[in-house]
């Protein structure tokens, strides 16, 4: 049997080989995407809610009446028996809407609350890097699937005993517990039903006053 070799591989020509070599270069040295910062709060629009979460900048505009309505009357329903003591134990600090700085993160719950044990004064400072014992989050059409998921994720891994979500559309409030790195479901309640929800079940809470004087339009 005759073995012929083959010829020899043709080199390729130097302009094509420069020019894949400068692609492939190209494709390795592609820098990453920056995550976000701090800078990018402060330099977000002032009509804006900014939060960095996972390294991603999240803008939301601030919220309708309705969702301001309830978060306002649930702040003065606890405010005066946990906050002050009036007609009740006390020993709590209640905030809207602090800036929480929690590791990489940088969250702004709607309300968020801490046991004075763990917080016992506020400094001139713009945000808090205290993990709060409690958080909740006025639920909208725009963030309820991020205050489901992520932020509730979030206030897991930095061991928040609880989180209320208040869904001032659906007039609802859903308490719910952290056990472990889990959060359990305690109960739900409608409308303008009278509810003692952990941690603040010392008191009676009428939902009612959390949508009075609301009109919701009819779908």
């Amino acid at each position: 049997m005759t073995y012929t070799p083959l010829p020899p591989r043709e080199a390729p020509r130097h302009g094509a080989a420069t020019s894949r070599l400068a692609k492939e270069t190209h494709q390795v040295t592609q820098p990453a995407k920056k995550p976000a910062s701090y800078a990018d709060v402060l330099a977000a629009p002032d009509h804006m809610v900014a939060e960095v979460i996972d390294g991603e900048l999240r803008l939301q505009p601030r919220p309708a009446i309705p969702h301001a309505a309830a978060a306002s009357a649930l702040g003065e329903e606890l405010g005066p028996p946990f906050k002050r003591g009036k007609g009740g134990p006390g020993g709590w600090i209640i905030l809207y809407e602090p800036e929480l700085h929690l590791h990489a993160d940088i969250v702004v719950p709607d309300l968020a609350g801490w046991r004075l044990e763990r917080l016992p004064q506020l400094g001139d400072v713009p945000y808090l890097t205290i993990a709060p014992d409690w958080v909740c989050e006025v639920l909208s059409p725009r963030t309820a699937k991020y205050d489901r998921t992520d932020k509730l994720r979030l206030y897991a891994r930095e061991q928040v005993g609880w989180a209320w979500l208040v869904d001032p559309l659906q007039r609802t409030l859903e308490v719910l517990r952290r056990e472990s790195e889990r959060w359990t479901l305690l109960d739900t309640w409608r409308d303008d039903a009278k509810v003692r929800a952990e941690p603040f079940d010392a008191i009676e809470l009428d939902l009612g006053v959390l949508w009075e004087r609301v009109v919701l339009q009819e779908s």
